[in-house]
Formats: structure tokens, C-alpha cells, sequence
């Protein structure tokens, strides 16, 4: 199981949200590169980055900053947060994002999620964030009536091979994943789950890992020092 440290940029610095509420946003690093150079020193493979201003906006705001941590940290970086039409996709893969993580536009243009998977495969994840087991979108500004396992069947079929899953009410919480949730979605579609929310300390390493599940991302909780992130990356590899 990989572990994905986070970095979620708002105004250009690393930030934590409180169940994605951007009012309860604290910065947790003024420099993303020196938080970044310090994951990838602890034996982070790959990083999990969020333009949470641009979810929002609905277009890349922070970019400056995410190539500038592409370009200095040189581990592989997966990137969403208001990435919505296939010409912002080809220009920040061109400039060095590994894997380019699509949301709001997943649900409301399938179609252009079709020609992104055709054309990219395995560099085009879907973020499915939930609340109450409903799709959210718009930086989790609105919630759909679609349910998170329906979607996720359907974005499987389009042939997307990763997908990320957030329970919104976990997230930045530190009150453990869902597990519930996260090994339904798992035993339902066949591709790879990366787990999002609630990570607070080995113990919920070790159980995503019994799960199954591909992935996790960890952010809270090393912030917060209630993981130590070398040691979350040898159980995950165990």
C-alpha cells in the first residue's frame, strides 16, 4: 500500500481543513517545497497535491507553486483541485504532474473524462468525496443526489483505473477512516481505492492495509506529529 503524504495549497501555503470547510482552514507550512523536500526525505515515493482555492474557482490557482515543488522535489506528483477541461490536463502533464486527479467535472462532463482516460490511461484518477454517502463537487461546496458507489461503477466503466475516496465528515478530523465505506466501494469496482479522511494514526494504516485498498492519503495526521511518516511508509510496503 502507498502512502501519499498531502499538500493542500491555499494562497499559495500548506493549509488543513476541518471536514473540508474552508473557513477552518490553518496553515500548516509557509514553504510547500521544504514540506515537500521533508516527505520525500522520510521515503515518500509519491505526493498528493490539492489546489483548494482553484476547486473552488473552478481553475488552477496555485500552479506556481506546485511546479515549483515538481521541478526541486523530483518524486511523483498527483494534482487536483479545479482542473475541469482537457487543455488544462495536456499543459500540467506536459510540465511534469504524474497523475491528474478530476472531480466536480467527472460528474458534470463524462464525456471529456472519456477522451481524457483515451488519451492519458493510468494519469487520469477520479476524486470521489462524499457526505453522507453522496457525491460533493464544486470544492465540496454542493452535494449531488448520486450515490458514491454508483459513480464509482460508472466512472470504472469509462475505464478510469484509479480513484480517490474522501468521506467528507472524516476529513481533517483525525477520527479514523471509514472503513465501512472505503471496503465497499474497494469490493465493487476493480480499480485501484486510494483512501482519503480521517488517517490518525498507525492503527488506521494498518487497518486500510488489512482492507485491501491501494492506497492512502495521510495529512492531519503528520502534520499534527500523531503519525511518523517513515514509519507509516514501512508498514504500508510490509
Amino acid at each position: 500500500m502507498i502512502i501519499f503524504p498531502a499538500i493542500d495549497l491555499k494562497e499559495g501555503k500548506c493549509v488543513r481543513l476541518y471536514q473540508g470547510e474552508m473557513s477552518s482552514s490553518e496553515i500548516v507550512g509557509e514553504d510547500a517545497v521544504k514540506t515537500a523536500l521533508s516527505f520525500k526525505n522520510s521515503g515518500a515515493e509519491y505526493l498528493h497535491m490539492v489546489d483548494l482555492d482553484g476547486a473552488v474557482k473552478g481553475s488552477l490557482q496555485n500552479m506556481d507553486v506546485v511546479l515549483q515543488v515538481v521541478k526541486e522535489v523530483k518524486i511523483p506528483v498527483e494534482l487536483g483541485g479545479g482542473i475541469r477541461d482537457l487543455q488544462t490536463i495536456d499543459t500540467i502533464i506536459d510540465k511534469g504532474i504524474s497523475r491528474v486527479i478530476l472531480g466536480t467535472e467527472a460528474l458534470s462532463n463524462p464525456e471529456m473524462v472519456k477522451e481524457a482516460v483515451k488519451k492519458y490511461n493510468k494519469k487520469i484518477a477520479i476524486g470521489i468525496d462524499a457526505k453522507n454517502e453522496l457525491v460533493a463537487v464544486d470544492g465540496w461546496l454542493n452535494v449531488s443526489k448520486v450515490k458514491y458507489i454508483d459513480f464509482a461503477k460508472k466512472i470504472e466503466d469509462i475505464g478510469v483505473q484509479t480513484i480517490i475516496y474522501t468521506d467528507i465528515s472524516r476529513d481533517g478530523t483525525l477520527t479514523g477512516p471509514n472503513l465501512e465505506q472505503l471496503s465497499r466501494i474497494n469490493s465493487a469496482v476493480s480499480c485501484n481505492i486510494i483512501a482519503s479522511g480521517g488517517v490518525k494514526n498507525i492503527e488506521s494504516i494498518k487497518e486500510l492495509k488489512e482492507i485491501g485498498v491501494y492506497g492512502a492519503i495521510v495529512g492531519k495526521a503528520i502534520y499534527s506529529h500523531n503519525i511518523n511518516l517513515e514509519e507509516a511508509i514501512s508498514v504500508g510496503r510490509e
